[in-house]
């Protein structure tokens, strides 16, 4: 069993019993398992969309580490069709600045959009507010754990 700690902009691959964990604002996480949980893919997605061309290869887009997300559960023999979706974060980490649309209501948006494009559906998720998630899964049939921390 392995520990894998998301830092903004990572996907990484955990089987069953590794833990997943990451700390999300604005930002959304995106966990990509197989029915009987034996694998788990998950994103820290800063920016949503398609990046320039200087990022291509930068997983801190959502177009880009879905790409790598889908690569990586062809290659453990699964397919993104066959895999149900959590999805976290998103939160407006400056209400006072920004009451309505914000980054983070931006990248729920877009996730969202594509993971219903790609027909995969969502099994639980925790989006928008105004606090900090710090979410942690262990790869199997629990529930990933998500705490809310409030901002100010």
């Amino acid at each position: 069993m392995a520990l894998y700690e998301l830092l903004p902009g990572d996907v990484t691959l955990g089987r069953a019993g590794d833990q997943l964990k990451t700390l999300l604002g604005s930002c959304v996480s995106v966990i990509l398992t197989d029915r009987p949980r034996t694998i788990g893919v998950m994103s820290h997605i800063v920016h949503v969309g398609h990046p320039n061309a200087a990022n291509h290869h930068n997983t801190a887009y959502g177009s880009v580490a879905m790409a790598e997300m889908v690569r990586l559960l062809y290659s453990v023999g699964f397919t993104p069709r066959s895999c149900e979706a959590y999805v976290f974060g998103g939160g407006n980490m400056f209400p006072k600045l920004f009451s309505h649309h914000h980054v983070g209501s931006n990248n729920v948006d877009w996730v969202l959009g594509y993971l219903e494009h790609h027909k995969i559906p969502v099994l639980q998720h925790d989006l928008g507010g105004h606090g900090y998630r710090k979410l942690l899964w262990t790869v199997g049939p629990s529930e990933p754990i998500v705490e809310t921390v409030l901002s100010d």
